[in-house]
């Protein structure tokens, strides 16, 4: 596949260039309603190869909330799930902090609430806010794949497919019925970033600046739930 990009030169030229996506070999790649899950049961196989879990599947422990306070919790835990309720808006973010990584994930919307909204946010950056600078890789409903650039985070995709600062996913949505596991294999190396969505590279961008940042997921208005939570620092 070949991405075209554009980008500003000193002096305001314009440069194009072309990015032929390389495939990088991503292992346990499935279907959404995969039975063969690393679940918390099964962790000691997962955390090989420098793979570490981010969810421990029965506490919050590793994860700080915003915003926080007293009262019915935005984020819980519920048989070995992380669950959110979407309200109030906001996110909980890692308390550790990550520039270079592969991130594996699964997330599903019970279809008893209906379609909804969330997304996990990259080298986040600054204080607390809605919402906080950083890369956010979408996970609203059809559009998982899509990037989404949070305060001008310096980056470049696909002027193709770039609508202000959403850029859309190259293929149509391949995300599996509400109620089915998702998988997002993640992977944000030096300047390149990467979403693959079931198995698919759905989308590309490049030059991703930023330090390390912690890792955020999206508290944005939806029910919704997320379980092997796994990390790999690759510098």
């Amino acid at each position: 596949m070949t991405l075209r990009w554009r980008a500003r030169a000193p002096g305001g030229s314009v440069l194009v260039s072309a990015l032929l996506a390389g495939c990088v070999v991503v292992t346990s790649v499935g279907s959404g309603n995969r039975t063969n899950s690393p679940t918390v049961a099964g962790r000691s196989a997962a955390e090989g190869g420098g793979w570490q879990f981010l969810f421990d599947g029965t506490t919050m422990s590793g994860w700080t909330a915003f915003p926080g306070g007293e009262g019915t919790p935005t984020w819980s835990v519920h048989d070995g799930v992380l669950v959110c309720t979407g309200s109030p808006v906001g996110y909980i973010k890692t308390t550790r902090t990550f520039k270079d990584f592969e991130l594996c994930l699964e997330w599903r919307f019970d279809p008893t609430k209906g379609a909804g909204n969330s997304g996990v946010l990259l080298r986040v950056e600054g204080p607390d806010q809605v919402w906080p600078r950083s890369i956010e890789a979408q996970l609203h409903s059809e559009n998982a794949g899509d990037i989404w650039n949070i305060g001008e985070f310096p980056m470049q995709a696909d002027v193709m497919r770039t609508q202000g600062r959403r850029t859309i996913k190259a293929h149509p949505t391949n995300e599996v019925p509400l109620g089915e596991w998702n998988r997002y294999d993640i992977r944000l190396v030096g300047e390149r970033l990467e979403l693959r969505v079931n198995g698919d590279l759905q989308n590309v961008a490049l030059g991703c600046k930023g330090e390390r940042g912690p890792i955020a997921l999206q508290a944005e208005g939806a029910h919704i739930e997320f379980r092997d939570l796994r990390v790999r620092e690759l510098r």
